[in-house]
């Protein structure tokens, strides 16, 4: 996925919490737009719960979609 698509959600204003899914079936959720750092080819997702810091190639990103919690 290119990091112009995942900006876009990242600035939406007002913002809405997405989730990032991965080709290993894993899932980030974005819920404010700090917990998100976008590189050229890796993004860098902040868990603020549990204080730890996930790098993910650009590559690997499979869609991105809302987030409704539970």
């Amino acid at each position: 996925m290119n990091p112009e698509t995942i900006r876009e959600w990242l600035l939406r204003r007002p913002f809405e919490p997405f989730a990032i899914s991965l080709s290993n079936g894993e899932s980030h959720v974005i819920r404010h737009p700090e917990n998100l750092a976008i590189g050229r080819n890796r993004l860098a997702v902040v868990n603020s719960e549990t204080d730890s810091i996930a790098h993910v190639a650009l590559i690997h990103v499979n869609s991105v979609r809302p987030w409704q919690a539970a």
